[in-house]
């Protein structure tokens, strides 16, 4: 009986330790829920700000060479058909209707190309007293260019003051960059998309100009 008397009372023992156990993890559930939603540490924010930053600058550069060389191949193919082909239009006017195709693809691929390397500066205004509330991004160089030095270094300490108005600043101007880099990309692609058919029309118009002669051949 007093075996029979100890087994149950370790079982209420063991059940109410169940009991326990349960309640504490429910009670710890939102505890896990809320401190899910807080921010990282400013150490990991840090490396997330410079991870995105290198990776905006690397493809800045990268659309900044795409650009150039597309600019520079442009430009030799044009100088190649000004230089050899023009003089001999006048007599082989077959030439021109290819010469033509190749010269205005090859011109409107470059003038793409270039409006993409082209800098863009904008000037936003930004009021140094109230930095929270106002247009511009201090981080931005071309918000600051035209301020006075003692404005911009009041403006910094204010921003400075608070980590919030830090990482906002921050993460505008990663915007401003992704913007900037979107436009690029985008005439790039007309740049490349204007070669690529420049070139096939190009060479399209030649074949069909060498096809048409020697049929006329006797």
């Amino acid at each position: 009986m007093s075996d029979l008397s100890q087994a149950q009372a370790q079982l209420e023992q063991a059940k109410t330790e169940l009991e326990q156990a349960l309640l504490n993890v429910r009670e710890g559930e939102p505890k896990d829920a809320e401190a899910k939603k807080k921010p990282g540490t400013a150490r990991g924010i840090e490396t997330m700000f410079r991870s995105v930053y290198g990776v905006q600058m690397d493809l800045t550069g990268l659309a900044d060479n795409k650009a150039n060389m597309m600019i520079s191949i442009n430009g030799i193919i044009m100088s190649i058909i000004i230089a050899s082909v023009a003089p001999k239009l006048d007599a082989n006017p077959w030439l021109l209707l290819p010469t033509t195709v190749l010269l205005v693809g090859n011109l409107v691929s470059m003038v793409y190309a270039i409006l993409a390397a082209r800098p863009r500066i904008s000037h936003p205004p930004f009021d140094a007293s109230a930095p929270r509330h106002t247009e511009g991004n201090l981080l931005f160089f071309g918000t600051f260019a035209n301020m006075r030095e003692d404005n911009f270094v009041h403006g910094m300490e204010e921003l400075m003051q608070d980590k919030t108005l830090v990482y906002d600043a921050m993460i505008r101007n990663i915007y401003g960059l992704g913007g900037v880099l979107y436009k690029k990309f985008v005439l790039l692609q007309h740049a490349y998309t204007s070669f690529m058919i420049a070139l096939v029309l190009g060479v399209a118009s030649f074949i069909g100009v060498f096809i048409w002669l020697s049929q006329r051949t006797p």
